[in-house]
């Protein structure tokens, strides 16, 4: 009888510390969350980029983000921006926003209620000592709304964002085409845009998928009438409305 008993509390331990993760779903984000899935302005596209900073990499994003007149928000990682404030600080210089993405880009299993509390405190520390101001903006490592993450960025007054589209630029088969297809499937006026400006937590080199689809990326949502720009500039809404059970 105890083993079918502590079966059950571990069973109902994970529904609530993975219940929220379901608003990873896009068609159920958009639903219940059009917050969380990223929708703004509906004649902005905003572009954002996680996993940074990185200085193999983030620089050539920030040159040619330079040369197209384009600003972003990058998710960066806590322990990234500390290893390397001076990239941090070329960020902020260049007129981007930076955001949280967590300390660490860490696997989401089990519930941590100080250890995300800590992390994210930390990484709020990191990016307000690099960009002189507190950051706004939370997305969580792969994407994934655990109850201890959601409590914990609530706590702390980040707002949770996950994206409207994305690049798949990630993977070993991505390249500019394949990014580029991938984002039409869901780009429009409002969306929120995901791609990576590092390949530290995906396939090595994937990272110049990304880059070589940007500046097609801003042309494109131009030619719509589209500006584009960072999620300061986006107009998202409060972003509550994610599964109750998790606050």
């Amino acid at each position: 009888m105890g083993g079918a008993w502590a079966a059950a509390a571990a069973l109902a331990t994970a529904a609530w510390h993975l219940g929220p993760a379901a608003t990873w779903l896009p068609g159920l984000r958009r639903v219940i969350s059009p917050a969380l899935d990223g929708r703004g302005d509906p004649g902005h596209v905003a572009l954002t980029f996680d996993d940074g900073p990185d200085p193999r990499t983030t620089p050539h994003f920030l040159r040619e983000l330079d040369l197209l007149g384009a600003r972003a928000t990058f998710f960066v990682l806590g322990s990234q921006l500390e290893r390397y404030p001076e990239l941090g600080r070329r960020i902020v210089a260049g007129g981007h926003e930076l955001a949280v993405h967590g300390w660490q880009h860490e696997k989401f299993w089990h519930p941590r209620p100080l250890a995300d509390r800590r992390d994210l405190a930390h990484t709020i520390r990191a990016v307000e000592r690099t960009a002189g101001r507190r950051p706004r903006w939370y997305r969580p490592p792969y994407g994934v709304l655990t109850a201890t993450r959601l409590s914990a960025a609530r706590k702390l007054g980040l707002q949770p964002v996950l994206w409207t589209a994305w690049g798949r630029d990630w993977t070993s088969r991505a390249d500019a085409e394949s990014v580029l297809y991938e984002l039409d499937r869901r780009l429009c006026g409002g969306a929120t845009v995901l791609l990576h400006d590092t390949d530290r937590s995906s396939v090595p080199g994937a990272w110049h998928s990304a880059l070589d689809a940007l500046p097609r990326l801003v042309m494109r949502c131009r030619a719509a009438g589209l500006s584009v720009g960072p999620l300061a500039e986006h107009g998202v809404r409060g972003g509550r409305n994610v599964p109750a059970g998790s606050s």
